[in-house]
């Protein structure tokens, strides 16, 4: 697609915007259409084998027609040349889930006999679970950053990091790990962030994996998963795909290119107001620590006092619910619900505590939510100003420590 301005001078709000539709005008539409279409016509079977031929060496995009939507889909191509865009990469290829792109990776190298990963703690639940397991055959090394060099083998196909982290929001310094990394790749998890808030392979990274379901889709009505990366991984990543059937549905990304359009608008709003419920919440003493990147973000995570399923069950306006990144503010306990899967000892060593609280910030007024969070903490009897501790930081999180009242 060639676009009627040079894409490469945009600054991303208008990326976000524009990026996926440069060939619109020229198709004499304003909005991007939905192709729905499993199969496409072909009235030349020897120039069709030809072209599956191709794919199934390469792993190229199609040029034409996709024959068949297993093998791409306009409508998806689009979400996909957008979301490169926005994370600086040269091609993306999208999935049904954020766990099905995650799958298609740890596949491609495992395909050329690379099935060690070394990996950071915390992740996302499940996929901790997809490591530990094993369950594709690979094998894992869990370390913290200044082990990562010393962890690698080998048969190392991958290092993975999640940054800010699921759900304590610890960060690591990208830059420093993709160093440690060497000639192996490193995969960021993005979800957190969003390329709004860090774009990871400007750092080092080879492949930037998001959860599409949560902030690109942000509206909670959409699943997809998405893996930004150089063309030939991307390939590689396209015939996995092809093989083991991860497709996304076409309407999910008409609803994803849609969602990315809004991205920055929505993050940034979100941010401030998480910003602030951070620091209210850093002031109470109904807290014991309160967990809130350096990068910012819609998300914070807060240890309580008291009984966190009471937390839960006492709000009205915020949604005890999973998932995260939607406009409307939601709220967890991952050690009972998206890390439960994790074994408790290695739960609690990576700092996901039984008191902890996740909290996706959305777009409503934040006075609405904090009389709702008061509510829901309920009553303390206040400790006196000079007994309460000052608050502290280390380099991931800012965080307020005090004894129990």
């Amino acid at each position: 697609m060639t676009s009627r301005i040079d894409a490469d001078r945009r600054e991303q709000a208008t990326e976000a915007v524009h990026a996926g539709r440069e060939d619109l005008a020229a198709l004499g539409l304003h909005a991007p259409p939905l192709d729905l279409s499993t199969t496409y016509p072909s009235y030349d079977s020897r120039g069709e084998a030809a072209r599956i031929d191709e794919f199934a060496r390469t792993g190229a995009r199609l040029e034409g027609p996709p024959v068949y939507a297993r093998l791409d889909n306009p409508t998806n191509a689009r979400f996909e040349a957008a979301l490169a865009r926005l994370e600086g990469a040269d091609d993306a290829v999208a999935f049904a889930s954020g766990m099905a792109a995650l799958t298609a990776v740890l596949l491609a190298r495992a395909s050329l006999g690379l099935r060690h990963v070394v990996a950071v703690r915390p992740l996302y639940g499940c996929s901790d679970h997809l490591l530990a397991a094993g369950l594709l055959g690979t094998e894992v090394t869990w370390t913290d950053v200044a082990g990562i060099a010393e962890a690698i083998r080998p048969d190392t196909g991958l290092v993975m990091v999640e940054t800010p982290a699921n759900p304590t929001l610890a960060e690591v310094s990208v830059r420093a790990v993709a160093h440690a990394c060497g000639s192996v790749p490193l995969l960021v998890d993005n979800t957190f962030a969003t390329p709004v808030l860090q774009r990871p392979l400007e750092d080092g990274a080879r492949m930037v994996l998001h959860s599409a379901t949560k902030y690109l889709g942000g509206h909670g009505d959409v699943m997809g998963g998405v893996v930004a990366c150089d063309d030939g991984f991307a390939r590689t990543l396209r015939q996995v795909r092809f093989a083991t059937g991860g497709v996304l549905h076409p309407m999910a990304g008409y609803l994803l290119l849609r969602g990315l359009s809004t991205l920055p608008v929505r993050v940034r709003a979100a941010s401030a107001t998480a910003a602030e419920l951070a620091r209210r919440l850093a002031d109470d003493p109904r807290t014991a620590r309160v967990h809130y990147p350096k990068i910012g973000g819609a998300m914070v995570s807060f240890e309580v006092h008291g009984d966190p399923h009471e937390v839960v069950s006492g709000v009205r306006l915020i949604t005890p619910a999973v998932s995260l990144g939607s406009v409307d503010t939601l709220i967890q306990h991952p050690a009972s619900i998206s890390h439960r899967i994790v074994d408790e000892g290695d739960r609690h060593a990576a700092g996901v505590h039984d008191r902890l609280l996740r909290m996706s910030v959305g777009l409503e007024d934040v006075e609405d939510l904090w009389r709702d969070l008061d509510r829901a903490l309920g009553p303390v009897a206040r400790a006196p100003l000079s007994a309460r501790p000052a608050r502290t930081a280390d380099a991931t999180v800012r965080e307020r420590e005090r004894a129990a009242p």
